[in-house]
Order: structure tokens, then C-alpha cells, then sequence
């Protein structure tokens, strides 16, 4: 594949696409073919916005991406199956937003799909390419704080129901989709931040004993919605306990901490691919243990990837895993997002999901290894 050929086609003009765009800006070599949405209005602001085509309808886009192009399904969570199906039968490889698929049906149907034709088919966050996640993980295969014997991890976003998100509006003008975003849920939308780390670090997942539960009645929008409040332990096939919390409710907190023997891990900004990563050994002060009060910096030498600058909450650069993607293509190589990893990743946030209060341990129909790291975070 030559660089002029690296190309990708955007169904889905909505909140997060405006956030592709700006990404996709730091990868000069990869094009947009063109763009399509069944909103009109929204697509002739989005185009005009950031100067792109507008395909006739999904057939013509489609027509329009050369064959080693990628389809970013950037559509909302319940259109998944249905465009990703449409994308793979047409010959494409795709990435999606996440979820994958809204069931774990539906997510095998479309990894059973892709692998028949000898397509791709990865899924969103891409953060876990980001500097953040590689240098931790670096860290944790370099044994810095020793073997990790358990992970605590927050994705708490604030009371959100009660946050002023009709004014949340993107540069083309697309508004933040609140009643999708309470439907769909939070844990959908934000677990896989985290848990994408931990399964690139550790890989399978082999049980999930989760809580989830609505505990914020009489959201804006058309009900019913889904859980705003989720607590899972993890348990890994060859990893630490997990334990991860999702919630709209509780005050904002991302924070992650990575316990060894030896020390702890933190990260504190999960949707910042320049999170500040560092290590606390522990240490004995007279009868005391502690961990050190002044942790120590850890950074990856040299260069790593391009940056995006802050937008609203995020400081990531959504273009990451498309990127990757292309260049698996190119390599003729699986891409680190898509097959069994992908899959996986879906299976286990929506067990954590649909847990409610009385679902007990899960054990996980699927598994994935854990993920090569990038070539600068080796």
C-alpha cells in the first residue's frame, strides 16, 4: 500500500466524528474517500465543516473506498450490526465505535463474518495505543513494581444527568447525543478505556463477577435507559484480580492503580494519551509501610505517536487504531483491535453491563492474547 492509498470512508456524522477529524489531521497520509449519514442537514454541515464528500447514499461510499480502505462506523451503538454488516459484505474492512454489537450474538455473527471473507474487524477505544497505556504496560512487563497482584480502576464521570450536556455541542455543530448515551449506557460507552489495558496487558478474560444497577431515575429523554452504575471483578486467565467501577453518578475519577510486590502504578487521566504514569515503591519508616510520597515519572525514550490537543473532556487522538488498522493491512498482518481481541472486549463490557443485581460470576465464552506492544513502547 502506498501512502497516498491509505484511505477511509466515515458512515456516521454525529458527536464523535468531529473528533475522528480532528485526529485523522496528524495522519497526513491517510485520506477521506467520503462520508455518508441518513441526516442530510448533518452531513452537509459536517462535510462543509471540514471540507469532505458527501456520498450519495452507503452503496456509492462504499463504491467510492478502494479495496485496502477502512469503514469507520462511526454510527450510534444500535446502527452497529447493521452497518457492520453492510461494510463486510460489500468487501470492506471496518472499524467501529464501540460496542461492536449490542449482543454477543451479534459481535460473534460479525467476527464469524469477517473472518469468512478474510476482512478485519476491529473496535473503538484506540486509547490502549496511546503513550499512557504502552508506557504502563511497558512497565508492567519490566516487572517495575514487581509481580502485579491487583489492579483498582475508577471511570467515574460525574453526575451527569445533571451536567448542562444540552449545551455540549461539537465544532460542525452535532449535539451531544444524550438520550443515545443514556439508552446505551455507560458502561458501554466508557469501560472499555480501561479494560481494552488490561486485556492487551494480561489478555482473557475467564470470569466476571459484576453489579449493575439505574440508580438515577427520570433522566432527560425517552427511556428505558440503561445501568448508570457498574462494579466488576475480573478474573483473568493468567492476571491480577480487577476490579473496575463505571458510573454517571459518582464524582469524576479515572484513576487506575496497578499493585505489585513491590510498589504501585498509577495513572490518573484515562482519556489523556499523555497521562503522566508513575511508580510509588514501598518502602518501611520505622514501624510504618508505605508507599513513597514523591512517586517517580515513568516515560517511554523517544518518539511515540502524533497528539491531539484537549477537546472537552479528551485529550486523545481517535485516530490511533485506524492508523494501526491500515498499517496491518499493508503488512498483511491482524490488526492489534480487530478478531478475537475485539470480540473479547465486547463479551466482557456487556456482561458487566446486563449483570443487574443477581447475574453471580460469568464465565467468558471467548478469549484473546494479550496484545503486541507498539514497535517505540517495546
Amino acid at each position: 500500500m502506498r501512502d497516498q492509498d491509505k484511505s477511509v470512508a466515515i458512515i456516521g456524522c454525529g458527536f464523535v466524528a468531529d473528533l475522528y477529524m480532528r485526529s485523522l489531521q496528524t495522519f497526513p497520509d491517510i485520506r477521506v474517500t467520503g462520508v455518508w449519514d441518513h441526516d442530510a442537514a448533518r452531513l452537509a454541515a459536517f462535510c462543509a465543516h471540514w471540507g469532505l464528500s458527501a456520498a450519495p447514499d452507503q452503496t456509492a461510499l462504499l463504491d467510492m473506498l478502494p479495496k485496502d480502505g477502512v469503514v469507520l462506523n462511526l454510527t450510534n451503538p444500535g446502527a452497529h450490526f447493521e452497518v457492520n454488516s453492510a461494510c463486510l459484505n460489500a468487501g470492506h474492512h471496518v472499524y467501529c465505535e464501540k460496542p461492536l454489537a449490542m449482543t454477543v450474538a451479534e459481535a460473534k455473527t460479525l467476527t464469524d463474518l469477517a473472518a469468512s471473507k478474510g476482512l478485519q474487524l476491529a473496535s473503538a477505544p484506540c486509547s490502549v495505543l496511546g503513550e499512557a497505556a504502552q508506557t504502563l504496560g511497558q512497565a508492567i512487563r519490566n516487572g517495575t513494581a514487581g509481580t502485579p497482584r491487583a489492579i483498582y480502576a475508577e471511570l467515574d464521570d460525574g453526575f451527569v444527568p445533571q451536567a448542562p450536556f444540552r449545551k455540549w455541542m461539537t465544532e460542525s455543530g452535532a449535539p451531544w447525543p444524550f438520550e443515545d448515551e443514556f439508552r446505551v449506557g455507560c458502561t458501554l460507552e466508557h469501560a472499555g478505556y480501561y479494560l481494552s489495558w488490561f486485556l492487551a496487558w494480561f489478555g482473557g478474560v475467564r470470569s466476571v463477577t459484576a453489579a449493575s444497577a439505574e440508580v438515577i431515575p427520570d433522566k432527560a429523554g425517552t427511556g428505558p435507559f440503561a445501568p448508570d452504575l457498574s462494579v466488576a471483578t475480573l478474573f483473568f486467565e493468567n492476571g491480577p484480580v480487577t476490579r473496575l467501577t463505571c458510573s454517571i453518578v459518582a464524582p469524576h475519577d479515572h484513576g487506575l492503580k496497578v499493585i505489585g510486590d513491590n510498589g504501585v502504578l498509577t495513572c490518573n487521566a484515562a482519556w489523556d494519551n499523555s497521562a503522566k504514569i508513575r511508580y510509588a515503591r514501598r518502602m518501611t519508616v520505622r514501624r510504618k509501610l508505605l508507599e513513597h510520597p514523591f512517586p517517580k515519572r515513568l516515560r517511554i525514550a523517544g518518539e511515540t505517536h502524533p497528539k491531539t490537543g484537549r477537546w472537552g473532556a479528551a485529550s486523545m487522538n481517535f485516530a490511533l487504531g485506524p492508523a494501526e488498522m491500515l498499517d496491518a493491512i499493508a503488512e498483511d498482518r491482524p490488526s492489534r483491535l480487530s478478531g478475537n481481541y475485539a470480540l473479547h472486549l465486547t463479551e466482557v463490557t456487556l456482561a458487566i453491563q446486563n449483570a443487574g443485581d443477581d447475574t453471580g460470576a460469568q464465565k467468558m465464552t471467548t478469549t484473546c492474547q494479550p496484545m503486541e506492544p507498539m514497535p517505540w513502547a517495546t
